[in-house]
């Protein structure tokens, strides 16, 4: 069974304190961060749905890729319950991402479990990554993990990542890297496993790595060395998948899901506090433009036939400008601004979050002040709030 793999070290995978300072050797960013680095610019170019971390360790790798508007579902495996236990802050949604929340639901849910166990709750993933995980592995288990993942799982797309034992000499009195790790491989000898993995499963395989090498040190390879496979012809369908689903053998340590537009009570939240905001800044301008007014002084600033300011300056692009400039226009009555419903919706903010002024007025009804016909909002100009 696979140990936890410690992903933090700055200098080579494991970390050696106790290597001569003067002949250690540094990376910039740390190894273990162009590791990740890499992951989070495949996931940028290929936009995978569903993301499995196996060997997650501490989810450092998940905290970075979890941004990415594409997920919908990532998971960590790994075999250190107490590790992956303890990253539940690290994890959570905070306070912005309820008043800016993404489009798509995301969920993240971390496993207690070995990669070499099959589960099917992690079929049907675009891409599985294992970084630093195999060299945990002693030989009965590594005879098991390309059956699990390459044959069962059989995800769209695996990362493989492990130490190059080529760059080793580098590294004064270093036999392997980490005292968990039950073997390193050359170059030859992980793309010779690597090959014959992907030719046994039906996958292609790209071989590049991280963390390169000093000058003059000759032609060893990067430190860490990564295989890229791909799956081969059409992956798995949904039917295929449903197939095989009810084997359960993770235990699940933490889930969580995070606030998206496709969740209605988020999206209204999100929404009014959208348009108090536009609001709030409207009424600001037309009390600042009537005080401009009063003192006869321009200083630079622009006021229009309904009292407004306009500013200048990148704000908007000239289409959204031009779009916002044909809406009906805010218009004072007594004491009272009125804001169209359809001049709001010209903002881009707010058309993100609702497509028409009847879905608008729908979900803004409650929280604040109306027209009496409902197609503005009312704002008191002698009053903060909307």
């Amino acid at each position: 069974m696979e140990q936890s793999n410690n992903k933090e070290g700055h200098g080579v995978a494991g970390g050696h304190s106790d290597l001569p300072v003067k002949k250690a050797i540094n990376f910039s960013p740390p190894l273990y961060r162009q590791r990740y680095s890499f992951v989070n610019d495949l996931v940028n170019q290929h936009k995978p749905k569903k993301v499995a971390d196996l060997g997650c360790g501490n989810a450092s790798l998940i905290q970075m890729i979890k941004s990415h508007s594409c997920l919908e579902l990532i998971v960590g495996v790994d075999i250190n319950k107490d590790k992956i236990g303890s990253q539940r802050c690290r994890l959570s949604p905070f306070s912005g991402e309820y008043l800016s929340p993404r489009d798509l639901n995301l969920s993240i849910i971390l496993y207690h479990g070995s990669a070499v166990e099959r589960d099917s709750r992690l079929l049907g993933f675009d891409l599985v990554t294992c970084i630093e995980l195999i060299e945990h592995l002693d030989s009965e288990d590594l005879a098991r993990f390309p059956e699990v993942v390459f044959g069962y799982l059989s995800p769209a797309m695996v990362v493989i990542s492990t130490p190059n034992s080529d760059f080793n000499p580098l590294f004064p009195a270093v036999t392997l890297r980490d005292s968990d790790h039950k073997f390193e491989w050359n170059r030859k000898q992980f793309q010779t496993w690597a090959l014959g993995v992907a030719g046994f499963y039906n996958y292609s395989v790209e071989f590049t790595g991280v963390g390169e090498p000093p000058e003059g040190a000759g032609n060893v390879g990067y430190c860490t060395q990564i295989g890229v496979f791909r799956k081969i012809g059409a992956p798995a369908t949904e039917s295929c998948v449903a197939e095989q689903c009810g084997q359960h053998v993770y235990k699940i340590v933490y889930s969580v899901s995070y606030p998206s537009l496709q969740q209605k009570e988020v999206r209204k939240l999100a929404l009014a506090n959208e348009v108090s905001r536009q609001i709030q800044s409207m009424r600001q301008r037309y009390v600042s433009s009537l005080r401009i007014l009063q003192r006869g002084d321009g200083d630079g600033h622009q006021v229009s036939d309904t009292g407004l300011v306009t500013f200048s300056g990148p704000v908007f692009t000239e289409l959204e400008k031009r779009k916002i400039e044909k809406s009906p226009e805010p218009f004072r009555f007594g004491n009272k601004l009125y804001v169209p419903l359809e001049r709001l919706l010209a903002y881009p903010k707010v058309n993100r979050l609702c497509d028409s002024v009847d879905t608008m007025r729908a979900l803004i009804a409650d929280t604040v002040r109306l027209s009496r016909d409902g197609s503005a909002v009312k704002v008191d100009l002698r009053d903060a709030s909307p």
